[in-house]
C-alpha cells in the first residue's frame, strides 16, 4: 500500500460515526466508566460534533470508508487508529491492549475484507499493539512505542510480518498515568510533514527526541497546559494541512508561524471525555507519497 507516512494527502481514509456505536443513552451511561471515559458522552451533541469532524476530513477529497456496526462494539471503535495497521503489503488487524475493545479488529477485519483491501496478517495472544503506538515516517521507517497497550511480543509479530525491508524504532514510553490510561506513542507525537512533528518533550525520551532532530525534523513544542486538551494529537490531512481539537491556541500558532494551515473541530464530546484526538478518529488507508520538505 503507498503512502507510508501520517502527512501525505489522505486519498482513503476509515471512520465510524458515532451514531453507529454510542447506541442509547442507557446504553452509554453503562459503557462510560468501564472504558474509562472522563464523563458520559452526549450522544447528540456527539452526533452534531462529529459530523462537523468529518466534514474537516471530507474537504480533504479522501475517499471515506466506514466501520459498520457490529456485536462487541463499545464507544471506543469510534477510534478506528487503534484496531489495525497499514503495511507496504495491506493491512495487519492489531490484538487490543483494551480488554473491552477485542472485538474492534475483528469487525474492522469484516470491512476491509469486504471492501477489497488486502488484510495479510493479525497480532495473536500473547502479544498486543494498538495503531496509536504506531508512526510511519516513510515506506521504510516505522517508529513503534512499547507501552501497557503495545507489548514485546506484539512488536515482535509486528516485525516479521514487516520483513528485514523495513526499519523499526521501538521506543519506550512512560508510565505516566498507569495501565489504566490510555497513552499511545501519538500522544506526545504527531507528524505532520516530512519535516515537522508537533511534540510533547516532557513525556518523551531523549534518545527518540534526539533522533527526530538527527533527521531534520523541526519541533512544534506543546507547551504543559494544552497537553491534557490534546495540542499534541494532531491530523495531518495533507503536507502542513492540519486537524486539531479547539482549546489549544500556543499549539495552534506555533504549527501557523511553522507554515501550516489548521483547522479546528469542537471535541469535548468525541475527543476529550474518551482521551481519543483527531488522529484516533481515523485509520488512514492510503496516502499519497509525500513530496521532499515545504519550506515555511
Amino acid at each position: 500500500m503507498s503512502g507510508l507516512n501520517e502527512y501525505g494527502a489522505l486519498a482513503r481514509v476509515m471512520l465510524c460515526r458515532p451514531g453507529e456505536v454510542f447506541g442509547s443513552t442507557a446504553g452509554i451511561e453503562r459503557e462510560w466508566r468501564a472504558l474509562n471515559y472522563t464523563a458520559p458522552p452526549d450522544r447528540g451533541r456527539a452526533i452534531e460534533q462529529y459530523a462537523a469532524f468529518e466534514s474537516l476530513v471530507g474537504a480533504s477529497g479522501a475517499h471515506i470508508d466506514y466501520l459498520s456496526p457490529a456485536p462487541g462494539l463499545t464507544l471506543d471503535a469510534v477510534y478506528v487508529r487503534d484496531a489495525s495497521l497499514v503495511t507496504p503489503r495491506g493491512v495487519v488487524l492489531c490484538r487490543m491492549g483494551k480488554a473491552a475493545r477485542q472485538q474492534e479488529p475483528v469487525a474492522q477485519g469484516h470491512v476491509l475484507t469486504t471492501l477489497g483491501l488486502p488484510v495479510v496478517g493479525a497480532i495473536h495472544a500473547p502479544g498486543q499493539i494498538e495503531g496509536g503506538d504506531v508512526a510511519w515516517f516513510n515506506d521504510r521507517t516505522v517508529v513503534v512505542g512499547r507501552g501497557y497497550r503495545t507489548n514485546d511480543e506484539g512488536i515482535c509479530q509486528f516485525r516479521d510480518i514487516l520483513g528485514p525491508s523495513v526499519d523499526m524504532l521501538v521506543v519506550p514510553l512512560p508510565h505516566y498515568r498507569g495501565p489504566s490510561d490510555v497513552f499511545h506513542l501519538m500522544s506526545m507525537l504527531s507528524p505532520v510533514d516530512r519535516d515537522i512533528a508537533v511534540v510533547y518533550s516532557p513525556l518523551m525520551p531523549v534518545p527518540f527526541r534526539e533522533w527526530l532532530v538527527g533527521r531534520g525534523i523541526g519541533l512544534v513544542e506543546v507547551p504543559d497546559e494544552e497537553f491534557d486538551s490534546m495540542g499534541a494529537n494532531v491530523l495531518a490531512v495533507a503536507p502542513r494541512r492540519c486537524v486539531m481539537v479547539e482549546g489549544n491556541p500556543v499549539t495552534r500558532a506555533r504549527l501557523e508561524a511553522a507554515g501550516c494551515e489548521v483547522a479546528t473541530y469542537d471535541g469535548s464530546e468525541i475527543s476529550l471525555k474518551g482521551g481519543g484526538g483527531p488522529t484516533c478518529l481515523t485509520r488512514p488507508l492510503v496516502r499519497e507519497t509525500a513530496s521532499a520538505p515545504t519550506a515555511a
